[in-house]
Formats: C-alpha cells, sequence, structure tokens
C-alpha cells in the first residue's frame, strides 16, 4: 500500500483541480448511488474520498449520513474547508483503508474510485476485502471504480493494478453478487484520458 507520506505531500504541494484523478462531479459513482434506490437515510461511506467532490453532490442530494475515508489528513482538510458549515454533517475517518477499524455493518454504500487499484499484493487486497466483508450491510451495495485494461500503468507515479470487469468482481468472490458494471472514459486536467471500469456488487445475505 502507498505511504500516507506520498498522499500528504501530493495534496499539500498540489491544488484539488491539479491531480490526475479530479472531477468536477463524480457523475457516474452518484448516479450508480441513486439509481440502486438505497433511501436518503443510507449509510454511505467514501473510500479515499479525499478531496473529492462526490461528498458535496451527495449532501446536495439529501442523504444525510455520509463518511469520508482517507489516508491524507490534508486532503480532507481541504475537503472540509470546502463544505464549510456542512462538514459537522460527515463523519471524516483519517485512515488506511485496509488497517482501520470499522464497526460491524455498518454501511449500506461502499464507494471505492481509485484506491483499490493501488492494492499490488494479494494480502493488500485479501485485507480490502475483509474489510469491505466486516462494514458493509448484509444486502449492502458495494461499488469499486478501477483502471480498465486499456488503463495506465501507473497512477501519481505509483504502480497499479489494472482490471476487466470480471476480473475485478472474481477479487471479491461469491459473497459478492455482480450487478452490473461501466466503463468511463476519464479526461485528466491536463488533457490526458484514463480508461475506468466499475464494478458495483450486492453483499449477498448469508
Amino acid at each position: 500500500m502507498q505511504s500516507k507520506d506520498h498522499w500528504e505531500n501530493v495534496y499539500s504541494t498540489k491544488a484539488t483541480d491539479e491531480v490526475s484523478w479530479f472531477q468536477e462531479h463524480a457523475e457516474l459513482s452518484l448516479k450508480l448511488i441513486r439509481d440502486s434506490g438505497v433511501p436518503l437515510t443510507a449509510s454511505i461511506i467514501d473510500v479515499g474520498g479525499g478531496a473529492s467532490t462526490l461528498v458535496d453532490d451527495l449532501l446536495a442530494n439529501d442523504y444525510a449520513s455520509v463518511a469520508v475515508l482517507d489516508l491524507s489528513g490534508a486532503a480532507l482538510a481541504t475537503a472540509k474547508v470546502r463544505l464549510g458549515n456542512r462538514a459537522s454533517g460527515v463523519q471524516w475517518l483519517e485512515a488506511n483503508v485496509i488497517e482501520a477499524e470499522f464497526p460491524a455493518h455498518i454501511y449500506d454504500v461502499w464507494h471505492d474510485r481509485a484506491v483499490f487499484h493501488f492494492l499490488t499484493t494479494a494480502e493488500e487486497r485479501q485485507a480490502y476485502v475483509q474489510a469491505v466483508l466486516h462494514a458493509v450491510k448484509p444486502g449492502g451495495l458495494v461499488i469499486v471504480a478501477t483502471f480498465a485494461e486499456d488503463g495506465p500503468t501507473k497512477c501519481s507515479g505509483l504502480p497499479v493494478m489494472r482490471y476487466g470487469a470480471n476480473e475485478l468482481h472474481a477479487e471479491f468472490g461469491e459473497p459478492f453478487l455482480l450487478l452490473g458494471h461501466e466503463q468511463e472514459s476519464h479526461h485528466t486536467p491536463s488533457g490526458n484520458e484514463q480508461k475506468f471500469v466499475y464494478c458495483f456488487c450486492r453483499k449477498m445475505v448469508p
């Protein structure tokens, strides 16, 4: 897993809209959450949310229970400043997702855009899946987006894994029912194109 120091440096030296993963609005992520039909009271976590504006759009759409987890305190601080008074209604978690101590079965929706693909060892990926199994309610929705098979091989100077939809779902295995997948062509602030694959699954009820 990438170091905390790396991400603190990124978010301390670059503006939010200068990083390659910047989206003015996380439109596909928001659409998948809204289309899932989860109630506005659903407990939603954005893993690796950092300075992402997904939390802004979730609050604007009246989702009332939102958490944002990130390794970087600087990223979370940026989001808090941007949200102003609304930040007090969000749970902020500064932690490494594979080391965080989540309460059992607390989340209705687990969203991750571009964290999982940084997990380059089987041990890290297994720890991540165990975290999802522990933290997501039975029947909960899991949305994970990574670089696609034809996506970049590095992000922020770090190596990443690339996936097809079936390969990504296979990392999570039988406890998760694949509901569907989407492709996204993301254009970075510098004008480069990055291909993403989004898988959305349902955590099966035992």
